[in-house]
């Protein structure tokens, strides 16, 4: 993955300059950094958290355990078991990190989660982050904040196969839609900004995921296997209906960055 874009970096620096809105200003401010799979949020959010001395969390990091997901499947529909979607993560757990990051004294030590996807479980606490004392700034990124909600006529039809295969009768994306409406909704109502990387397309996110994969495999994005890529484009699939959503401007977000498919900004507020 290439280096966050400086100018990116800056716009972060000036919404955490801009400071916390509602009653208690004393707080850090808290940003969310949203888009599609690939787009370089986590990139970009890291990188801003090492330059302004902020925090960063990746909602990522906090995926509800597998054992929960397996009873969300049970219980709800099968695709849950599968991490990513609203509905698969922990919210409870990143506003308790939230609270005890924004309260923190100079010696408090703030465990960070962390998941590993290879075994799509949570890490032990013994193996999560530290965050000493009380950062400028709590930085979140997280694909699917400020996505807004369908209504029933565009449920209906199902966008790919995934839909049409595994979830004929619609249960399984109405569910993830109205977790969207409802705590993911209230969640990044609390945020003092939203900045939302559009990629371009939607054709682009595979492209960008598999790059993802090939850096972490150490391959070049050529040389990707063919099982992979295949095993992604099925991954991707999970999605889809809410990053074309976003894409097409529903989406709840206070700044707006285009990017090309080489992930550099287009316009953006000075």
């Amino acid at each position: 993955m290439s280096p966050a874009n400086p100018r990116l970096v800056d716009l972060v620096g000036r919404l955490i300059a801009d400071g916390p809105h509602g009653l208690n200003r004393e707080r850090p401010p808290l940003i969310a950094l949203v888009g599609a799979q690939g787009s370089g949020k986590t990139t970009l959010a890291r990188a801003a958290a090492d330059r302004f001395g902020a925090a960063q969390i990746s909602i990522d990091d906090v995926y509800l355990t597998r054992e929960e997901r397996e009873a969300m499947a049970r219980d709800i529909h099968p695709l849950f078991v599968t991490r990513g979607p609203p509905g698969t993560h922990d919210l409870a757990l990143l506003q308790g990190l939230i609270d005890a990051l924004s309260t923190a004294r100079p010696e408090d030590r703030t465990l960070l989660p962390d998941f590993d996807k290879r075994s799509d479980d949570r890490r032990p606490r013994s193996e999560w982050r530290v965050f000493e004392g009380r950062p400028s700034a709590i930085l979140v990124d997280a694909w699917c904040l400020g996505a807004l909600p369908e209504d029933e006529a565009a449920l209906a039809a199902p966008v790919n196969a995934l839909e049409r295969e595994r979830d004929p009768e619609g249960i399984w994306r109405r569910a993830v839609n109205a977790f969207v409406a409802g705590p993911y909704a209230d969640f990044a109502g609390r945020f003092d900004a939203v900045v939302f990387l559009k990629a371009p397309g939607f054709d682009v996110v595979l492209d960008w995921r598999s790059q993802q994969e090939a850096d972490l495999l150490r391959v070049a994005p050529a040389d990707l296997p063919d099982a992979e890529r295949r095993r992604l484009a099925d991954f991707v699939q999970y999605f889809e209906r809410i990053t074309r959503r976003m894409l097409e401007g529903g989406v709840k977000a206070d700044v707006i960055v285009p990017l090309d498919r080489d992930r550099r900004p287009g316009s953006m507020p000075a």
